[in-house]
């Protein structure tokens, strides 16, 4: 029962499967077909059964159509076989008719085809007439075209395109010769781009190479221009009496035949400067820039231009590598870049949007820091003034030039001042050589005048004044040769200085303020060096030293002269707050101490050479009677040298002899303590005592005035009563105030006194064998170890004190 239900269940869908397979396409009946398969077992035989049964009832509908409609088909074949009889019969008739209407019509037909073929050849020559006229302007115009392109007239060439273009070619577009033309127009203007560049290119070469002149030009007129500004401003100032610069050397008369020459040949140097217009054709630039303007690619032609500008001003401004070795080097580098900018500057002007201000501003600021780091490098290796010097006129007349065109350049101006200083550093190796020059050659001799001539050379040189010297010759000036030659130098060194501030646009006072400042450089750095050198070198000798010191007091002197020198060029008053004075006082005065210094050391070396002669015979029983000779000829040494210290300031010459006469008693007394002096006798401190008094002599004579009582005996006053100690033998008292203020040998060490004690004890035991035997030599040896005993004590206690 189950199993036929089921199968009464697949029936229905059977049929609509069945159903399916009928109404839909072929293609689609796959999936339908695979749905029999997936149903449940035997769903395929029972299938199978439902589809013959379908056919089998399709078959018996068939059979009954078709049984339907034969009777139908018989009687329709059976009348088209009646009808195909009259069929041909038609057919041969119309073939007939058809033949005889072809060969009455053949001559008409002929007629008619030359007819048409007249008329079309009529239509076609109107036509073409047509055409022509409508071409012939077209080719007349590409002809012109084309005898414009060979005459290298590339505007009119472009207009001419633009002609045809817009109002020829739409004509006679739809010909093939009009297509051919308007295809070659792309190229024409291409090849008229290429060789308008080409000639920019030409251009861009030529102002390359010509920027030198164009360069040079230019600033020889600005030279010019300014020169006459200047000539002008100095007549108007002759005129009315308000020169700027004093100088005596120059007349109102002179002033005037100078400017008279300076305008003439302010005239004939006119006719000879050159304009950028006459040196450069600018042409090839008007000429591309209206090509791309009317090709409408101006932006690229601009961009093109300033891209190879930007990379020659690259190459202007790489200096050469010895440009700092002459002026001409700088001269080519000025020269090239004014060129450079001058020509941009012609082109802002005469052109519209091809360069810009702020363009060229943006390449001048460029151009500016890359010069002044390349002048700032390659001018730290100039050595020379004189070359510093043009390098600053070049400077100047570059910055004056360009700054004509509207080119900023308070920078170099501010670079100028940087070389300023670079100048006079330059300056002053130079002076330091001149002044060792001068040094070198001066006889450190008082400088002799045997009549007035003499006298009015020397004082034209220097600012001396001595009423006694006018009066009667032959005299001598105190000071050396030397003095006026190094004041000349200055003052040259004041103009040298001067030089390099002109026009730099600075006021009078700035100008003033730089000339003391340097000037305080010379003096204080260059001139104290030199000096100083001088000073310290071995073959100068103590004579040499005091006229050194004789010199520098007049130079030092002079300096208010130096002063009033530079106000008479300024005209700026020393009064004026913000004045620099000059420092002359202190420079000199360091000298003077360095060379008082030279003096007492140089003399302290003579006496230490004197005293390394002593011969002493620290042996004798019995002295010679008299001094020494190396002592004596000591004495006259100083007695000579200080009769030269006359000339010095008392208070050096005071100060020298105080230093000899210490050095000389300390000198006598290391002698004395040396520690290679084994034994000394009596006869030996005896006769040294005979010096000592000599020395004693020598500071009671007051071989320098100026010294209060005993002052130059107190020199000698520790080697007189350790003398006096042992030539008396006054042990007692010297050990009883020992230490006492009022003591008579206060100035006595106790361990000097046990050293000079030690080596005479030892002395006495070597020279009398037999002491022992002696009750007086007994006693004496006795009272030597007792004092050395308390000496020995009173040193111990010292140094447990200390």
């Amino acid at each position: 029962m189950a199993e036929s239900g089921e199968g009464i269940g697949n029936v229905p869908e059977h049929e609509r499967i069945l159903q399916e397979i009928e109404s839909t396409d072929t293609a689609c009946v796959g999936p339908t077909l695979r749905s029999v398969y997936d149903d449940q077992p035997n769903a395929h035989n029972k299938f199978m059964e439902k589809l013959d049964t379908c056919i089998r009832n399709h078959d018996k509908e068939i059979e009954k159509m078709c049984n339907f409609h034969h009777q139908g088909f018989v009687d329709a074949i059976t009348e088209l076989l009646k009808v195909r009889t009259d069929a041909e019969k038609l057919k041969v008739q119309v073939t007939d008719t058809n033949r005889r209407f072809q060969d009455a019509g053949k001559e008409v037909v002929v007629q008619t085809e030359d007819i048409i073929r007249c008329r079309i050849q009529q239509r076609n020559i109107t036509t073409v007439v047509e055409k022509l006229q409508l071409c012939l302007p077209v080719l007349e115009m590409y002809t012109k075209l084309k005898e414009q392109m060979s005459a290298k007239r590339y505007y009119s060439a472009l207009k001419t395109m633009e002609q045809l273009e817009n109002v020829y070619f739409p004509r006679v577009s739809q010909y093939r010769f009009c297509q051919l033309m308007i295809e070659n127009l792309p190229k024409l203007r291409e090849d008229i781009k290429e060789i308008s560049m080409s000639d920019l290119k030409d251009f861009l070469e030529s102002i390359r190479k010509h920027s030198n002149k164009i360069g040079e030009a230019a600033m020889k007129q600005a030279q010019q221009q300014k020169t006459f500004s200047v000539a002008l401003q100095k007549q108007n100032n002759v005129k009315f009496g308000r020169n700027m610069y004093i100088n005596d050397r120059i007349t109102e008369e002179r002033n005037e035949i100078v400017l008279k020459h300076t305008f003439e040949e302010e005239d004939e140097n006119e006719e000879e400067v050159l304009t950028v217009q006459e040196l450069v054709d600018f042409s090839p630039v008007y000429r591309c820039l209206h090509i791309y303007s009317v090709l409408g690619d101006e932006e690229t032609f601009e961009n093109y231009y300033r891209k190879q500008r930007k990379k020659q001003a690259r190459l202007v401004l790489q200096p050469q590598s010895n440009m700092h070795e002459t002026v001409d080097g700088y001269r080519r580098y000025f020269t090239q870049i004014v060129g450079f900018f001058v020509v941009e500057d012609h082109i802002l002007h005469v052109t519209q949007g091809l360069v810009t201000r702020a363009y060229t501003d943006e390449l001048w600021n460029m151009a500016l820091s890359k010069i002044i780091a390349v002048l700032r490098a390659h001018s730290s290796y100039c050595t020379d003034p004189d070359l510093v010097l043009e390098l600053k006129n070049l400077i100047v007349i570059f910055a004056d030039t360009l700054q004509g065109y509207g080119f900023p350049v308070n920078r170099l101006f501010d670079l100028l001042f940087e070389i300023r200083d670079q100048y006079n550093e330059t300056l002053l190796k130079k002076w330091a050589t001149v002044f060792r020059d001068i040094f070198e050659e001066d006889n450190y001799s008082p400088i002799p005048i045997t009549n007035e001539e003499e006298y009015k050379i020397v004082i034209s040189k220097f600012p001396f004044q001595d009423p006694d010297l006018e009066k009667s010759f032959p005299k001598k000036f105190p000071m050396s040769q030397s003095v006026p030659h190094i004041y000349i130098q200055v003052k040259e060194f004041i103009y040298a200085s001067l030089k390099f501030s002109e026009s730099l646009h600075r006021s009078s006072t700035e100008i003033d303020d730089m000339l003391r400042k340097s000037t305080n450089l010379l003096l204080t750095r260059t001139l104290n060096s030199c000096l100083l050198n001088l000073i310290r070198k071995p073959h100068i000798g103590l004579t040499e030293l005091v006229q050194i010191i004789i010199n520098t007091t007049h130079l030092e002197q002079a300096c208010k002269y130096l002063e009033d020198f530079i106000t008479n060029i300024t005209n700026i008053s020393q009064e004026t707050v913000h004045t620099t004075r000059l420092y002359g006082l202190s420079t000199f005065k360091d000298a003077r101490h360095a060379a008082e210094g030279e003096i007492y050391t140089k003399l302290n070396q003579k006496i230490d050479e004197f005293v390394q002669l002593a011969d002493y015979d620290w042996t004798m029983s019995e002295p010679d009677g008299r001094a020494s000779g190396y002592l004596m000829d000591l004495i006259n040494f100083l007695r000579s040298i200080f009769q030269v210290f006359t000339h010095l300031p008392g208070k050096v010459a005071q100060t020298a002899c105080m230093s000899a006469c210490q050095h000389l008693s300390t000198s006598l007394m290391q002698m004395l303590l040396d520690s290679e002096l084994k034994q000394i006798s009596m006869g030996a401190i005896q006769q040294f005592n005979l010096d000592v008094i000599q020395c004693e002599l020598f500071a009671n004579s007051e071989p320098v005035p100026g010294f209060q009582g005993d002052t130059l005996q107190l020199a000698f006053i520790d080697l007189r009563q350790l003398l006096d100690l042992f030539m008396v033998w006054d042990w007692s008292t010297y050990l009883a105030d020992y230490g006492q203020p009022a003591s008579k040998y206060l100035r006595v060490n106790p361990n000097t006194a046990l050293t000079l004690l030690e080596k005479m004890k030892d002395t006495s035991k070597k020279n009398n064998i037999f002491a022992q035997f002696r009750k007086n030599d007994r006693d004496k040896q006795k009272l030597i170890e007792t004092v050395m005993k308390q000496l020995r004590s009173l040193v111990n206690g010292m140094s447990q004190h200390t």
